[in-house]
């Protein structure tokens, strides 16, 4: 294994000296070089045969687990794809607008979620339902925006996690102000800003590596790299892996198995300590991959074959950790149908949820649009409500 990082509190190592997987190998920079098409250099502490791999640097991340607390992770990563699996279903039944499956990611998102202390703060895309659970972000609160009844649908300071950023790779900007600010406040805490592989060729998020890493500012960037930005695959996007470019920036990055939720646990806990220590930003690629559509909107099967898709669901987070818990005799029968019940449990709810959610009110997008109101902002209005009026079938323009 191959990664451009620095191990906490150790001396800086030379690129391409970081110790492999096994925790003994060593390899160099000519010879963890791989031809085209085959899978790359990464930190993985569990193979898709749920397999635990050792690991030196990282392990001591994990290996405090309790079987609770990884049968937690299991349950994090079922149900958040049941939900996932909902609100899909909800959108093509009509009920939602529009919906961005994150199947696939669920370990990307629940690692590096459960990785998160409460006064950290998250900046996420319109993908992150995983981490937005983990933050505790009510699942039925995601879906207002997608069927157009709010903007949002919660507090963002009830759970320092923002609101979802649909303008792509703007968010790491807005991570990096906050963490120069956490920074000046001397506060103990640390940012994430979430995206994907399509963002990080935004000139947003060169920009905010730059400002981050000159302000040496407390953030962890975690790319999901699920190696499609829609239709467009990653090779046509950058010449080197994408946690390479931490590099020209100053800052460590590390590439790390997307479908691990043991990994992404591990690195994230890592990245954020160097962030909270003052030691500045870290780059984290998940290298994962999007099972599904980019949205709803999106047909997959014009742009990649089945076969790709097939080999990657043998990769499965979920089964993996399965795997690795029943290998471990940390979870039984009964523990995977009761699950199994919470989960059908959940879809139900959230199916209710979305259908009984109340039209917004028409004349909310005049609110807060300034802080002490504004003379053409109430001019729209007038013509707005004048026009709502203009309607024989309502009452009271609404």
């Amino acid at each position: 294994m191959t990664v451009e990082s620095t191990a906490p509190r150790k001396p800086r190592r030379s690129a391409g000296s970081k110790a492999g997987t096994t925790g003994t190998k060593r390899t160099t920079r000519a010879s963890a070089k791989k031809s085209p098409g085959t899978d790359p250099e990464l930190v993985q502490l569990l193979t898709p045969e749920g397999e635990r791999v050792k690991n030196a640097e990282y392990d001591p991340y994990v290996t405090g687990l309790t079987p609770d607390e990884l049968r937690g992770l299991y349950r994090d990563m079922v149900l958040t794809r049941r939900f996932d699996a909902e609100a899909t279903s909800l959108q093509r039944q009509g009920e939602l607008g529009l919906w961005a499956s994150l199947l696939g990611q669920e370990a990307a998102q629940i690692g590096s979620g459960r990785a998160l202390h409460d006064d950290d703060y998250v900046f996420p895309t319109y993908r992150e339902h995983g981490v937005a659970w983990c933050r505790g972000v009510d699942p039925t609160n995601l879906l207002g925006m997608f069927r157009g009844v709010n903007n949002g649908g919660w507090d963002p300071n009830s759970n320092n996690f923002h609101l979802y950023t649909i303008v792509i790779g703007s968010q790491t900007l807005h991570a990096t102000g906050y963490a120069m600010g956490v920074a000046k406040d001397g506060a103990d805490s640390a940012v994430i800003a979430y995206f994907g592989d399509g963002a990080s060729s935004q000139g947003d998020v060169a920009e905010s590596f730059t400002f981050s890493a000159v302000y040496n500012a407390p953030v962890v960037f975690f790319c999901q790299n699920n190696q499609w930005a829609i239709s467009e695959p990653t090779e046509k996007q950058s010449r080197v892996p994408l946690y390479q470019r931490a590099q020209g920036f100053g800052f460590p990055g590390v590439r790390v198995d997307g479908n691990d939720v043991l990994a992404c646990l591990a690195v994230t806990k890592w990245a954020l300590e160097r962030a909270r220590n003052g030691e500045g930003p870290t780059l984290v690629e998940a290298f994962t991959y999007r099972m599904g559509a980019h949205t709803t909107s999106d047909d997959p099967t014009r742009y990649r074959g089945d076969e790709e898709r097939l080999a990657w669901e043998a990769k499965d987070p979920i089964l993996r950790l399965r795997r690795y818990l029943e290998a471990s005799n940390h979870a039984d029968e009964g523990f995977f149908a009761e699950l199994e019940n919470e989960s059908e449990a959940l879809g139900k709810r959230v199916r209710e949820a979305v259908r009984a959610m109340p039209d917004p009110d028409h004349f909310a997008i005049f609110e807060n649009v300034y802080a002490d109101g504004h003379a053409l902002v109430d001019e729209e209005r007038a013509r707005f409500a004048a026009y709502q009026a203009s309607f024989a079938d309502t009452e009271g323009g609404h």
